[in-house]
């Protein structure tokens, strides 16, 4: 079994993931704030980390930023957050987060996502990063190698390709449809083009999600073996 860090202000959200991990026989760190998760990955050095995105010293990402800058993303980091977006979903992605968990949390989706980054390496970030100088760990100089971002391995919209990629030099309004396409593709390569199944896995009902898919241009045909 493996050592989990679950970072979260809430206590609550802490005491129901390592309760939830415990019982799958996981050894459960527990941070509230970016400042005990620094400490507690140089302790453990877990093999998983669960990174809330908004905390109230540091949030998530800047974390995750921190942590690829100065080579301590050495662990899959999944990013937890109930108000997140498309935009914070990539953003993560780039700078090495391997999956992006929406709360509510259900336990089906948790412990696949953690099952997924037991599997995997940490993901590399996909942007060259200044190392931080001492005592300067907010003003982290990031700058993008390319305009593109490598979003390799979230399940919200990447599956099974080795690499997606978005253009970030575009108005917010395309860049969105394009993540938007690639999650489409994605459930619908895996359900065999069953748009019965990638309504129920989306949550969308059948006939926008039909819509939806002919707005955005995906290819009805693609991976399909047979449609429920």
């Amino acid at each position: 079994m493996a050592t989990i860090l679950v970072v979260d202000d809430e206590l609550g959200i802490r005491a129901l993931l390592s309760d939830i991990l415990a019982d799958e026989g996981h050894t459960v760190e527990l941070a509230e704030n970016a400042a005990e998760a620094r400490a507690c990955r140089d302790r453990s050095r877990p093999d998983l980390v669960l990174l809330d995105i908004w905390m109230p010293d540091v949030d998530g990402v800047t974390l995750l930023k921190e942590w690829a800058a100065s080579g301590a993303l050495t662990m899959p980091v999944i990013m937890m957050s109930g108000h997140g977006t498309i935009d914070t979903a990539v953003e993560a992605v780039k700078f090495g987060a391997m999956a992006f968990l929406e709360k509510p949390i259900t336990l089906q989706k948790l412990l696949r996502a953690v099952e997924q980054g037991l599997t995997k390496p940490a993901a590399r970030p996909s942007a060259v990063v200044t190392p931080l100088r001492p005592g300067d760990r907010e003003a982290l100089a990031l700058e993008p190698a390319h305009p593109v971002v490598g979003a390799a391995g979230l399940p919200l919209a990447l599956g099974p390709q080795a690499e997606q990629s978005f253009e970030l030099d575009r108005p917010l309004r395309e860049a969105r449809d394009a993540f938007e396409k690639a999650y489409f593709e994605f459930h619908l390569a895996r359900e065999n083009g069953s748009m019965t199944r990638v309504a129920e896995k989306t949550g969308l009902e059948r006939t926008h999600l039909y819509r939806k898919l002919k707005q955005l241009g995906v290819d009805l045909s693609r991976g399909k073996k047979g449609v429920a």
